[in-house]
């Protein structure tokens, strides 16, 4: 039952008439607490592919259809991984183990005794989610990419900043992290793991020549002879550092050892790039002799 309360404006005589208004505080009620007079119809929404038990999304963003699971196990301490096999045929690579290597009905394990986990796990992240951590983050103020992690390391004083390189036992040391996810997605067959990696690393900053050398040497011995991104990418980033190498120990050392066609591909550039140089000038010479005759002739 609705309430009634009193209005009493008064009129030009100054009386008071009575006058019944109805309160809308019964509706204002039914209204916060949502009920309604209209039947309520019961609507069915397409459900998210990412939602569904049995369903992951790939990196190409399509979903998967219900798939069995792989057990990986990888490196010297034998870590376990898991992953659906519709996303682990992505890769050329896995695509070839799992349609040769197992029977059907076959429990499918993989064993990987020569990968990092570390970077292993990276791989799985990227199949899965198309990006490994750190992610790259377009600055759209700047037009320009750089790592999530140095947005954050920017607001929290350089915070959570993950190392750029990890500890890889066939070299026995410190290696740049996103050259060895380049190679693995040389291995793997993933080439847009490989441009990432490569955008990635292009972003990093404080690396040592020691490090750089060695994430070089692991760059030469575990990608072919036609790979001309990541080569180039050292040769160009030890010509541009050549007054800090020059002076390594660490360069006078690998140089002295050799054993890699790093050290004869870096002399072909270092001769290229002093060749441009020469050319550069001779251009510039040339250009400021012809303005000189031009000047020196006077009607």
């Amino acid at each position: 039952m609705s309430s009634r309360c009193l209005d009493t404006p008064q009129n030009k005589s100054g009386s008071r008439p009575l006058k019944l208004v109805r309160s809308t505080s019964s509706l204002s009620f039914a209204k916060e607490a949502g009920i309604s007079k209209h039947r309520h119809v019961v609507r069915h929404h397409r459900p998210n592919s990412a939602t569904i038990p049995g369903i992951v999304a790939r990196a190409d963003g399509k979903p998967n259809p219900i798939s069995s699971i792989v057990t990986l196990i990888i490196g010297q301490e034998s870590r376990i991984f898991a992953a659906h096999e519709n996303v682990l045929s992505a890769s050329p690579f896995f695509k070839n183990v799992l349609d040769t290597q197992f029977s059907e009905g076959e429990t499918k394990r993989k064993l990987l005794p020569n990968e990092e986990p570390h970077i292993f796990s990276s791989v799985l992240e990227y199949l899965y989610k198309g990006d490994y951590h750190p992610r790259l983050v377009q600055d759209k103020r700047r037009d320009m990419c750089e790592l999530e992690e140095s947005v954050a390391a920017g607001k929290n004083g350089n915070e959570g900043r993950e190392a750029p390189t990890i500890y890889h036992h066939s070299v026995d040391g410190e290696v740049l992290k996103d050259t060895v996810i380049y190679c693995a997605g040389e291995k793997y067959g993933l080439d847009e793991l490989k441009r990432i990696a490569l955008r990635k690393q292009g972003l990093r900053c404080g690396r040592v020549a020691s490090t750089i050398l060695t994430s070089a040497r692991y760059a030469y011995a575990n990608t072919p002879d036609t790979d001309s991104k990541l080569r180039a990418h050292y040769l160009a980033l030890i010509i541009r550092g050549r007054n800090t190498f020059k002076r390594s120990g660490t360069m006078q050392l690998e140089m002295f050892h050799g054993g890699s066609d790093l050290f004869f591909d870096l002399f072909v550039a270092l001769c290229n790039h002093v060749d441009d140089l020469l050319v550069a000038s001779s251009t510039q010479r040339n250009t400021q002799q012809g303005s000189c005759n031009e000047n020196s002739f006077q009607p």
